[in-house]
């Protein structure tokens, strides 16, 4: 296991962990959260032999293999898809020296090669560059030509492709749309090493963790659970203070006004029932983001018509070639519209033509008088003055704006005091997105057009967005590869696939099942189809027959102590689903209530405790059946 023992790492004077212990178990999967700026890639460096810390101790079992996604990529000749299998070292070391052997030692390296399952290696690697979008013409391609996201997805690759014991993922979703993000979950939920996950991205932490490492004040706090319980378990902690306690309050008050507002609705389409459930799951959760510094929201616009933009069979697309054909869109004041579609079928470039930055092929485009758009996408970071500060640029949008409003506007996306006037050239990624939203947002638009708005945003700024898209009074259309985001501020879905573009039938769930039935046709077209098998003698078949047979009797003490163990797990969920509910309800915290609020911390606390002891010998009981059914095949 990963040990760390009263440990302390500064950076300059700076501690950002102190005096700080805890353990990581083989097999667990932790999320490591806190805000930017408090070590949590400086944990990660340390894990890697990168710097030593400060005091105390931390230690790791000799021989563990660790994957990271490096930062930088080659200008490489060389294929996609041999830079992906150059992950498997051994691999790749192997290969090396099967070119100089013989005789005996030809066969020892077959051995080997066969061992560590090296004749699949090249199919493995493709798969993983389909997962991630590269298209089967695109893996031969050298690296040199790929962009510089593409190649962080070739990087993110060659460090699936290692067969570690130990993989350590910093904001890997941040290069990836959401099919691409789809797919790693499912990839990262069947790998069997230790990982440990840095991520602002919610939906994606709760489907993946097993526990939450939350870095705060110089400590670093081990949860158990995925990201939602962590919420809940920290909003019980924060609750326990009045003024916290308040802020939560009117938080919910806030809250309830749109469950409210979309409850009429819910019937209407799935989209608008998911928004719901995802509204009344933010009531709970939005306790632990009491201490958040982003607080904002949108101005009203200062017109709304009742119809705001309609396209008549448009066709989109650059010079001679056309990405969606006889797009038939009408956007009114009330409609917020999430877009979906696999990677390059034209998302980007239906936005796009939307903010007036594409002409149309051809086609009827018609827009409101008093139509006002605001436009996000990541090249609105490159457009900001790296040498004005953030104060300068809102005054060049309100020239007769009072200069303590406007400071008092950028204090809500967390620029205060001397930093609003400080040049934005040094700001990082997530400032310079905090800053081009509030640009948008100043604006007061009437149309919101948002591509990626989530990139280099922490889970605080996400929500603050996520809650002032909500009051939002005009209409919306997002590309997103936050779920989360997408769930809480879209009400109907819009699939751009195939050169359509299509209201989608379904929420987000529903298309996580179109793209895996996706993703396996095409990995099956792309298979040669396999020589027909040799006949069997009947004799052959009741052999196997009776092999099979012995098997699955020597397996089932196994599969009974997996069974048993699953058993457990459900029934201690139940009641730990049970205190949560009960912990979740404002009067716990009355003080006529403090001694049942004693106990229900302390019955969730032995749960908790039990929970993992018991999940720890489901893994180890699962990875012995695993084996042996292996073993018998």
């Amino acid at each position: 296991m990963l040990v760390f023992s009263d440990l302390t790492l500064r950076r300059g004077a700076k501690a950002l962990l102190e005096s700080t212990s805890f353990s990581i178990h083989p097999g667990q999967k932790a999320g490591v959260t806190g805000a930017n700026g408090v070590g949590k890639s400086t944990l990660f460096a340390l894990i890697r032999g990168e710097i030593s810390q400060d005091t105390g101790n931390f230690s790791m079992p000799p021989g563990w293999v660790i994957a990271h996604v490096k930062q930088e990529t080659p200008s490489s000749q060389q294929s996609a898809l041999h830079y992906a299998l150059e992950g498997d070292t051994e691999y790749v070391s192997l290969h090396a020296q099967l070119e100089h052997a013989d005789g005996a030692h030809l066969g020892e390296l077959h051995a080997r090669l066969d061992a560590i399952d090296g004749y699949t290696a090249e199919s493995r690697a493709a798969t993983l560059l389909h997962g991630l979008g590269f298209k089967p013409e695109e893996i031969t391609r050298p690296v040199s030509s790929f962009s510089g996201g593409w190649r962080m997805r070739l990087n993110l690759a060659q460090a699936l492709m290692c067969r570690s014991d130990l993989l350590l993922l910093d904001e890997p979703t941040n290069h990836l749309d959401l099919d691409a993000v789809i797919w790693l979950q499912d990839w990262l939920n069947s790998y069997r090493g230790t990982l440990l996950l840095i991520s602002h991205d919610r939906e994606f932490l709760d489907a993946i963790c097993t526990n939450i490492a939350h870095i705060e004040h110089g400590r670093l706090t081990l949860y158990t659970g995925n990201y939602s319980t962590f919420e809940i378990t920290r909003a019980e902690k924060l609750a326990q203070q009045q003024s916290a306690y308040e802020k939560q309050k009117r938080e919910r008050e806030h809250m309830q006004k749109y469950v409210d507002r979309f409850r009429a609705q819910a019937t209407k389409a799935r989209q608008a029932q998911s928004r719901l459930k995802a509204l009344e799951r933010m009531e709970v959760i939005s306790a632990a983001h009491v201490d958040s510094p982003f607080h904002f929201s949108f101005r009203d616009p200062e017109k709304l018509p009742d119809r705001l933009l309609h396209v008549r069979e448009a066709r989109l697309g650059y010079a001679d070639k056309t990405i969606i054909d006889k797009v038939e869109l009408q956007i009114f004041p009330s409609d917020r519209i999430g877009l979906i579609g696999p990677n390059g079928a034209g998302k980007s470039t239906l936005i796009k033509f939307l903010a007036g930055k594409l002409p149309a092929q051809a086609g009827e485009s018609w827009q409101a008088p008093d139509l006002k758009i605001g436009y996000f996408a990541q090249h609105q970071l490159e457009q900001l003055k790296p040498d004005q500060s953030p104060l300068q640029h809102l005054r060049e949008l309100d020239k007769q704006a009072r200069e303590q409003d406007l400071r008092n506007f950028l204090g809500g996306f967390a620029f205060q005091g001397t930093r609003v006037e400080e040049a934005v050239a040094p700001f990082s990624g997530g400032e310079k997105a905090r800053l081009a939203l509030a640009l948008l947002i100043y604006q007061r638009p009437n149309l919101l057009l948002l591509d990626e708005p989530t990139n280099h945003l922490d889970l605080d700024m996400r929500l603050a967005l996520s809650m002032a898209l909500q009051a939002f009074k005009g209409a919306m259309l997002i590309v997103s590869h936050d779920r989360h985001m997408l769930k809480t501020v879209t009400d109907k879905l819009l699939l751009v696939d195939s050169g359509k573009a299509v209201e989608f039938d379904g929420d987000l769930d529903d298309y996580a099942v179109w793209l895996q039935n996706r993703f396996r046709a095409e990995e099956a077209a792309a298979k040669p189809s396999d020589e027909p098998a040799a006949a069997h003698t009947s004799a052959g078949r009741k052999d196997q027959r009776r092999e099979s047979a012995e098997r699955r009797k020597q397996l089932q003490p196994l599969k009974r102590k997996v069974e048993k163990l699953e058993q457990e797990m459900d029934k201690l969920n139940q009641q730990k689903a049970v205190l949560e509910t009960q912990l979740a309800d404002p009067d716990i915290y009355n003080e006529a209530n403090k001694n049942r609020l004693k106990q229900l911390l302390l019955d969730k606390s032995n749960t908790d405790a039990k929970l993992e002891e018991v999940e720890m010998a489901w893994m180890e009981a699962s990875e012995a059946y695993e084996t042996a059914s292996a073993a018998g095949e």
